[in-house]
């Protein structure tokens, strides 16, 4: 699930910087679009030392984790994806905090998916992600 959480992430980004290239979106706006799927804050944090606009950031960030949470069910029904720990997962790792909030009213059994796979990504150095649908065993994690 590591390597799974790792090449969605850079999917999303890589994805939505070659996109926004492909339409001739200027450089400051590419490094602001770069960490779209993360949280908010944390987006601002990487824009800014990557030399792109951190309120931009927030505002793509914010916007995905909106339209994630929004389309998520249509596009899971759509390609028939009925796990509710592999929806969880997508979710959290498209759509961070807000798609993970949403995971949680859907269903309990996507709560520990997304909220532990967001929460590792960020925390990587001191919780050893023992990965599991029961999540990352570092409490402090956990309360995020």
């Amino acid at each position: 699930m590591t390597v799974a959480a790792l090449a969605g992430g850079l999917a999303a980004a890589g994805s939505a910087v070659a996109l926004g290239w492909m339409f001739g979106l200027p450089r400051e706006v590419l490094l602001s679009l770069a960490p779209k799927s993360v949280t908010a804050p944390v987006a601002m944090g990487i824009a800014d030392r990557l030399g792109g606009v951190p309120a931009l950031a927030a505002v793509f960030a914010v916007v995905t984790g909106m339209v994630g949470a929004l389309s998520a069910k249509y596009l899971f029904n759509a390609l028939r994806i009925d796990s509710w720990a592999v929806r969880g997962f997508a979710l959290g790792t498209a759509s961070h905090g807000i798609g993970a909030a949403r995971a949680l009213q859907v269903h309990p059994m996507q709560a520990p998916t997304p909220a532990s796979r967001s929460g590792c990504r960020w925390s990587w150095p001191r919780c050893s992600c023992r990965w599991s649908f029961a999540g990352c065993p570092d409490p402090a994690v956990h309360s995020r």
